[in-house]
């Protein structure tokens, strides 16, 4: 099963991401991650990531479809969740013209949809442990003792410097410009399955589960 996860900033993609890699044997393909490994790989491709990194430019889609399809090649035994990757219209044809390509199929796309308010709340409320990576948040999660993790004992407690309102609003309105076209798109196309984001962990895992038994 292929399937993309759509999400503004927060809405829990890699968290669920990580929950259907564990349980159902899936491969999460981050475009920043293959990136990163294609550079450090020596391979063809790997150097003309490399090439274009250092000079300082956006790599093409043609080169980040061509890291999928070496992906796809090695296949899964319970498919790929597409993560960071299509963001534009044009992307979407690509990678749909790559797995037809592939005798392949997308499966389903997932939004997570949210509510931006309650959004905002919670990412500016949030902090976390520096030194084992416990999740913590002014309202819904204070720490037991302040400024002591909970986990480790750590005060080594830290907030992301774009986790403020006037950046997250940005990240926003970039996601939605970039994004919206894409839910018509996989709407059309039959493919959309809706979730609410800013659910409890659990919730949103069974209701993406239900998506998928569905798909």
């Amino acid at each position: 099963m292929n399937i993309i996860l759509l999400g503004p900033p927060g809405a829990g993609k890699g968290t669920q991401a990580r929950k259907l890699v564990e349980e159902r044997g899936m491969v999460q393909l981050s475009t920043g991650d293959m990136l990163r490994e294609a550079r450090s790989s020596g391979t063809e491709m790997g150097q003309r990531v490399a090439q274009v990194m250092d000079r300082g430019e956006l790599v093409t889609d043609e080169i980040v479809i061509g890291l999928i399809a070496e992906k796809l090649a090695q296949g899964a035994t319970g498919g790929f969740i597409f993560d960071g990757f299509p963001r534009t219209l044009a992307q979407a044809d690509a990678l749909g013209a790559l797995l037809a390509e592939m005798g392949q199929k997308l499966d389903a796309v997932i939004e997570m949809r949210v509510d931006d308010a309650a959004l905002v709340a919670r990412i500016t409320g949030r902090f976390t442990c520096g030194d084992c990576g416990e999740v913590y948040h002014d309202q819904t999660r204070p720490t037991k003792v302040e400024g002591v993790c909970d986990s480790c004992g750590s005060s080594n407690l830290k907030r992301r410097a774009d986790d403020n309102e006037e950046s997250l609003r940005q990240r926003l309105m970039e996601y939605y410009k970039k994004t919206s076209p894409l839910i018509g798109y996989y709407y059309a196309k039959g493919n959309l399955h809706v979730v609410d984001g800013l659910g409890e962990i659990p919730a949103v895992s069974g209701d993406i589960k239900a998506a998928l038994d569905n798909a």
